[in-house]
């Protein structure tokens, strides 16, 4: 079992940043591809950006690839977000995610935290 636990979410400005934690317990991550994903209220999750552990390489959505970078710290289990010039439309719950790297589903989740962006 792998426990994801986000943090870092608030209440920002339109252009400012912030950066989101998934810090993971449980196991080690070498095996495993994490994921951020983000909700808006009434609709699905969508993808936003994942890094494979092993060699810490990234995918982001097309909506964010200008904007955000993920990352991983080895030593303390923990992927980051880094989200900069956010705009009202990053308002939405973040997740992060968990699968074996084979596997085509994410199979551990977070609780997830809230990210506002208003002015």
């Amino acid at each position: 079992q792998v426990q994801l636990v986000e943090s870092g979410g608030g209440l920002v400005q339109p252009g400012d940043s912030l950066r989101l934690a998934c810090a993971a317990s449980g196991r080690t991550l070498n095996n495993y591809r994490v994921a951020w994903f983000r909700q808006f209220p009434g609709k699905e999750r969508d993808f936003v950006a994942s890094i494979r552990w092993t060699d810490a390489r990234g995918i982001l959505g097309d909506s964010v690839k200008d904007r955000f970078t993920i990352s991983r710290d080895n030593a303390n289990n923990t992927v980051y977000l880094q989200m900069n010039t956010l705009k009202p439309e990053d308002t939405a719950l973040y997740y992060c995610a968990a699968k074996m790297f084979y596997n085509n589903n994410y199979e551990y989740w977070g609780q997830g935290t809230q990210v506002t962006v208003s002015s």
